[in-house]
């Protein structure tokens, strides 16, 4: 069976012998897809399998924690994404977990999935390009260059870079003059998106936009960074993460940023003070 885990913790076994230690991984190196997969083993309640809420009590889940995400229609997406935050998960806990509820069928269905998202969480980013829109681009290295600071990384979709182009227009070339972190623009080709991402996210941008869409609530880039994001600062405590809707969409908003005021740009009533109350929220110390 193909794993990416070593012994673990208390002499415990991970499903197979790898290079990597994923008790260093964090959950969210787990993709989209991963999770989805997770969850379409683990969602049916069965009487010969243990399910989501076997996994719960195992996390450490009280019981009314258990049976609020029992009337989800995903309760094992709920519970990875809440699990995430606290102390003690990672990739490899999780593996352990599965193991000691004798979920051998998960572990041998998704372990090379698994393994595929830790060396991408794990592989260490190349460059990052300057981000003066008005200048030129002068690239760094960070083995030997002075790293580049933003005021936000902005997590977007493809189908989505004709309003990442106005938000430049808006916040960068007026008189907010603030600098963003814009993927296509800022960093060169040949890194990781995984690990640079994280690395722009967690230490070279103070906050994050996410441009919500139809398309950004299906990509594996934007679930991946908004979960790192989320998981920096748990319960939105120092307002890192700022979610901008810019168009109605047809699919559910995202559970995990219900709990997080948005700049909604479809609504007319306050749409003519949109740009400046996104600037203000991004010029916060």
């Amino acid at each position: 069976m193909a794993s990416c885990g070593q012994m673990g913790k208390d002499g415990v076994d991970s499903p197979s012998p790898s290079p990597l230690d994923l008790y260093l991984v964090p959950l969210i190196a787990l993709s989209f897809s991963v999770r989805k997969q997770l969850a379409l083993f683990l969602n049916p309640k069965s009487l010969v399998a243990a399910d989501w809420q076997v996994l719960a009590d195992n996390m450490g889940f009280t019981y009314l924690e258990i049976m609020n995400y029992d009337r989800l229609d995903n309760p094992t997406g709920k519970l990875l994404d809440e699990w995430q935050v606290k102390h003690g998960s990672s990739v490899g806990k999780l593996l352990e977990l599965l193991k000691k509820l004798q979920r051998e069928d998960i572990l041998e269905d998704l372990s090379p999935a698994i393994h595929e998202c830790c060396i991408r969480y794990l592989n260490k980013p190349l460059q990052v390009a300057s981000v003066d829109s008005s200048g030129p681009r002068r690239s760094v290295d960070p083995s030997g260059g002075v790293p580049e600071y933003f005021d936000a990384f902005i997590c977007y979709c493809q189908a989505d870079i004709e309003f990442v182009h106005e938000m430049i227009r808006q916040l960068e070339q007026t008189e907010y003059k603030l600098k963003l972190c814009v993927f296509d623009r800022d960093v060169l080709p040949g890194s990781c998106i995984w690990t640079i991402s994280s690395e722009l996210i967690e230490n070279r941008c103070r906050r994050m936009v996410a441009v919500i869409s139809d398309d950004y609530l299906v990509s594996d880039e934007c679930d991946f960074q908004t979960k790192f994001a989320l998981s920096l600062s748990p319960g939105a405590q120092d307002k890192r993460l700022i979610p901008v809707k810019y168009k109605h969409i047809k699919r559910e908003f995202p559970s995990i940023l219900r709990h997080i005021t948005i700049c909604d740009y479809t609504n007319p009533s306050t749409k003519s003070w949109f740009w400046k109350r996104l600037a203000k929220a991004l010029s916060q110390p």
